[in-house]
């Protein structure tokens, strides 16, 4: 796709600083506060100085709830958006001195401008994806709570009084158990959220499928592919969750084994290992792999990691044939 213009936005929760070039030069800087308002008025410069926002390109730095003014404002008008990776335009700028709002929002600008080709337009979501993630990030969080609450405890029972220790279980039990019991609420309101939507409902049949994959990946997987519109190659997905492994070598004094980049979504790649240890667990074809593969010497990570990105090329070829998992898949054409 072929853009006129590229507007550079660093966004903030407070306001927006957006820099307009075209081709050749920069056009003008703006700053305005961060809402309808101020977006409205960066539209009406924008009319001022001939600039048809729907053959232009915007880009900022993915900054989450901080960019849904501009999000739901690009979208209602049908403006191509381009939310990067902030390390990834970090990294391509160069040796870079000094900083301000308006200066990023000029390296911004040079970023759309230069990378335009290689633009992922983003795509809304359904309001239903939006609210399974919210409560998806909220159950998350509900998590962290309770495991803060319950390790210092259990780690410090062996160095102290077993009176103390006894008084501060009795005086941390009932927020874990409250914690309990609003996880559990949470994870009905997920439940029911995704039996209610078809889309939903759909893909949980398929992606469950899969050895290893429960609800929980599911939830993770789902939300983080935007219904795996995002990610159409597992191959990619499997280097966002830091399972595919790369080679670490120079010339002849660095010979370092393949290993994962630890640029990756986390929590993703936690619930993928978990996924595998599940898989391998039980009785297939997995499990057996995993037997063979260690049996012939190879390291059980290096084997685990294998499991994990068998599961994700699993998960992708079953969403991308619309069909469940099938053990023991015979192709049409053998």
């Amino acid at each position: 796709m072929q853009f006129s213009f590229y507007v550079g936005i660093d966004v903030s929760k407070n306001s927006l600083d957006l820099a307009v070039r075209d081709q050749q030069n920069v056009l003008f800087h703006i700053s305005v506060e961060n809402n309808e308002t101020g977006v409205m008025q960066f539209e009406t410069q924008c009319q001022n100085e001939g600039i048809d926002l729907t053959k232009s390109l915007l880009c900022c730095e993915h900054t989450g709830i901080y960019s849904q003014v501009l999000l739901t404002f690009a979208t209602q008008r049908d403006i191509p958006f381009w939310l990067e990776s902030s390390m990834r335009i970090k990294r391509s700028m160069g040796l870079q001195r000094g900083k301000s709002d308006k200066v990023d929002a000029l390296r911004i600008a040079e970023y759309g401008y230069r990378h335009a080709d290689q633009a992922v337009i983003w795509q809304p979501e359904r309001g239903v994806l939006t609210h399974l993630k919210q409560l998806v990030a909220l159950r998350k969080r509900f998590i962290t709570t309770k495991h803060a609450l319950n390790v210092p405890v259990k780690e410090a029972a062996p160095f102290q009084d077993k009176k103390l220790q006894r008084e501060l279980q009795k005086l941390n039990q009932k927020p874990v158990e409250a914690l309990d019991k609003q996880i559990n609420e949470v994870e009905k309101k997920i439940r029911i959220l995704i039996k209610e939507d078809d889309t939903l409902a759909h893909l949980f049949e398929i992606v469950t499928s899969v050895d290893g994959v429960g609800e929980v990946v599911f939830w993770e997987m789902v939300t983080s592919t935007n219904e795996f519109k995002f990610f159409r190659c597992p191959r990619k997905f499997a280097c966002y969750s830091g399972v595919a492994p790369f080679e670490h070598s120079s010339g002849i004094s660095i010979r370092g084994k393949m290993r994962v980049s630890h640029l990756a979504n986390k929590q993703m790649k936690k619930l993928l290992h978990m996924a595998a240890m599940s898989a391998v667990a039980a009785e297939g074809e997995l499990a057996d792999y995993y037997q063979r593969k260690v049996a012939q010497g190879k390291a059980k990570m290096a084997v685990l990691n294998a499991v994990r990105n068998k599961i994700i090329h699993r998960v992708f070829a079953c969403v991308r044939d619309n069909r469940k998992y099938k053990k023991n898949y015979a192709h049409a054409l053998a």
